[in-house]
């Protein structure tokens, strides 16, 4: 994308800058003229034109991301955090957007200078996460609440300098971060405090803790995504875990649901194994109960046959306990 240039120094802007996207809007609306270049003129009463909608601004330079690699970590940290605002959103009530490689419009001077900003990741709280062209900042309200940019050797010194004195400066954005993909240890991040970036410390896992993000971290993370292995900027939760791509989820319902059909048939093969456990515990009992039958039938056999001989040594005139 095209890289803006900071506004012009011959017009400073008066007001204050409180640490917070909002008020980048009290600055735009505030330009606001007749001659932005839009398609709408004023009024003939001499009532100013309306600022220009995303639908009347330019919302595509034709310009490229620097290569595949930085498209695939634009996606990998878009697709990665969206889940978590949907549950945020459900979870609080205000959910956010998330977008990249495209045009952040916060000023008609920028407008009329053809000064095209566009961050390549950038995330705004409380915002409605509907599909735009661009990211207008008097039709939405507020700007991005954290901004990233990924380096390359052609706009490593512009996001350094110029880019971010406009985040700073008329954006006021309150969380910068910069990583570069092909040269990994370039990762830093700001934080807007009384109207300067103060460069944020690493934990001692070397990430990066976002306060605007609820405590999510940004951290260096060596694997393999989009079939690459390389070094990815990635989210983490506060307590250390990744925040999945849409294919480690799938990928982790799907050993989920392997781990249940292993359980299930263990449980199955435990069932079966009782079950036959039971059936010879039944075989067994049965045969004792038939040993002791016959024991109890050879014992009355034994008895009757005793008392057959007694009953015939009597007939004799023998006492059978005398001949005992």
């Amino acid at each position: 994308m095209s890289v803006a240039k900071p506004l012009p120094q011959s017009e400073p802007r008066s007001e204050p800058r409180p640490d917070s996207s909002t008020d980048a809007v009290s600055g735009a609306v505030k330009d606001a003229g007749p001659s932005y270049g839009g398609s709408r003129s004023g009024e003939p009463d001499g009532t100013p034109a309306l600022p220009p909608t995303q639908d009347e601004l330019p919302y595509d330079d034709g310009v490229p991301m620097e290569s595949e690699l930085h498209r695939q970590q634009m996606e990998l940290l878009i697709n990665a955090l969206e889940p978590w605002l949907g549950q945020r959103r459900n979870s609080t009530g205000t959910g956010g957007y998330i977008g990249g490689n495209m045009f952040v419009y916060f000023s008609l001077e920028q407008v009329r200078n053809k000064d095209f900003c566009g961050p390549d990741v950038f995330i705004v709280l409380d915002a409605e996460p509907k599909i735009r062209k661009s990211w207008v900042v008097w039709e939405e309200g507020k700007g991005p609440d954290v901004v990233i940019e990924l380096l390359s050797e052609s706009t490593q010194g512009l996001d350094k300098t110029a880019k971010k004195e406009v985040y700073q400066n008329q954006l006021r954005v309150p969380e910068y971060y910069w990583f570069d993909p092909d040269n990994p240890d370039d990762f830093a991040g700001f934080e807007l405090c009384n109207g300067t970036y103060k460069e944020l410390q690493f934990d001692e896992k070397g990430r990066l803790t976002s306060l605007r993000l609820d405590g999510l971290r940004l951290g260096r993370w060596q694997g393999r995504c989009h079939g690459n292995q390389t070094t990815w900027l990635r989210w983490y939760t506060a307590e250390g875990a990744l925040l999945p791509t849409a294919e480690e989820r799938a990928e982790q319902e799907a050993q989920r649901a392997e781990q249940e059909a292993q359980r299930a048939e263990q449980e199955a093969r435990r069932a079966e194994q009782e079950a036959r456990r039971a059936k010879q515990e039944a075989r067994r009992a049965e045969q004792e109960a038939q040993r002791a039958e016959h024991e109890a039938q050879r014992a009355e056999q034994e008895a009757q046959r005793a008392l057959a001989l007694e009953q015939k040594l009597r007939a004799l005139g023998i006492d059978p306990d005398e001949a005992a």
